[in-house]
């Protein structure tokens, strides 16, 4: 038995290497994807080996991470419930993509993961092999009762690697779980599953890396252009950079002033609430920046029209539906709306808020003529609207008229 393990070299998968060696008798063979985790990647090999398995990739995937996955879902504008910019659901699908490649290099037969059966993480992996190697059988630890039984919690867990010497930055004092990648950070659980525990205080506030509290952040404010082609930032401040050398300057800028910080309760794919923290510095500089684009850009009903999509194509990167064929069609649409979305946005960065101050484009669909209230000549007739509102209007005076309402 062969098996390939999605690595991270963080509390759940430094057991787990240890666990599936002992109880599978397997040759267990490690994988980490760099998407821009930085300092979290060094030493895995080594740590990895240690640990009990035969092999270790780490491959760099920042570059396809920016451009294929992150800048899609920018061009979608995709925020789950509002709020979270899906940093983790956008990751495990080039993860799992990744370690099924290596998995079929290494001629394994067996595919396994160490998020939990709680959380959104296993359908993420879990959907994205069935996607792309249904014949691949899977191994969930946590979903095991056998594992359950003798890592009942992260306790057990901490107190194990303890036991075997085996690094990891959880710590009793300080038992939340934290997820790297280019486009942000979370933390969940442990202390964190209190929704009314503050991480912002001065005693709890080291928790965040990524960002200052915006309280800490500079008292002058500093201004940023993006230049966007096609829905896709290019360039910032004028200097052209790959979509992965974009977010890793706005993640720097942001985090300066204190910008894309998000607490909070959402609704999992497998029916319980979740507090999460997040940090998403750089990738919420972007989709304003995006936004701004687009309203000088989109036509009216393409821009309403896939706004309505919005809920939808985030629920499916949320739910681990990245490779399923309804995410695909939504894509083709949102792609297409976006051929003429080029332009430069100017934003000012203040104290966690990030505030528009000018948008330009050659493809914009603004008239200041139409637009101007000082009497300037244009092709906008105003006595049309006489016309235009009493058709608008003509449904709801045959409702009064015929059917009373509605009554004041």
């Amino acid at each position: 038995m062969k098996i390939v393990l999605a690595y991270s070299g963080g509390l759940d998968t430094s057991v787990i290497v240890k666990w599936l060696k002992e109880t599978y008798d397997a040759e267990i063979v490690t994988f980490a994807a760099d998407i821009g985790q930085e300092e979290e990647l060094k030493g895995l090999p080594q740590k990895a080996r240690k640990t009990g398995a035969s092999k270790h990739y780490t491959l760099d995937l920042v570059e396809e991470f920016a451009g294929d996955f992150i800048y899609p879902m920018i061009r979608a504008n995709a925020i789950y419930e509002s709020q979270y910019y899906l940093g983790t659901s956008i990751a495990r699908p080039l993860i799992a993509k990744a370690q099924v490649e290596i998995a079929r290099k290494e001629k394994a037969d067996t595919v396994s993961h160490g998020a939990t059966g709680k959380g959104n993480d296993q359908c993420r992996f879990e959907l994205t092999y069935m996607a792309l190697a249904p014949d691949l059988a899977i191994i969930a630890p946590w979903k095991l009762e056998q594992f359950r039984e003798v890592f009942p919690g992260r306790a057990e867990m901490i107190a194990y690697c303890a036991k075997h010497k085996i690094p990891v930055e959880a710590s009793l004092k300080k038992p939340y779980s934290m997820d790297r990648n280019l486009l942000h950070i979370s933390y969940e659980a442990g202390i964190l599953e209190d929704p009314w525990f503050d991480p912002t205080t001065k005693e709890n506030k080291a928790m965040f890396k990524l960002s200052v509290s915006p309280e800490d952040a500079p008292d002058k404010a500093e201004y940023v252009e993006l230049d966007f082609e096609k829905g896709n930032c290019v360039a910032v401040n004028g200097k052209k950079l790959t979509p992965g050398q974009v977010l890793k300057t706005l993640n720097k800028l942001g985090g300066k002033h204190g910008i894309g910080r998000v607490d909070l309760v959402e609704n999992r794919f497998v029916g319980m609430k979740s507090r999460g923290v997040y940090e998403t510095p750089g990738g919420t500089i972007l989709m304003q920046g995006h936004r701004q684009v687009e309203s000088l850009t989109l036509d009216r009903e393409v821009l309403h029209m896939r706004d309505s999509l919005i809920p939808k194509y985030a629920e499916l990167v949320y739910n681990g539906f990245w490779f399923a064929p309804e995410r695909e069609c939504l894509q083709a649409y949102v792609d297409k709306s976006q051929e003429f979305v080029t332009g430069t946005v100017r934003l000012k960065l203040y104290k966690g808020n990030i505030i528009t101050c000018g948008r330009k484009s050659k493809y914009s669909l603004y008239d200041d003529k139409i637009a101007s209230m000082e009497g300037v000549k244009s092709w906008y007739n105003q006595s049309d609207a006489t016309g235009f509102i009493r058709l608008n209007g003509l449904r709801l005076r045959a409702r009064h008229i015929s059917q009373g309402g509605p009554r004041l």
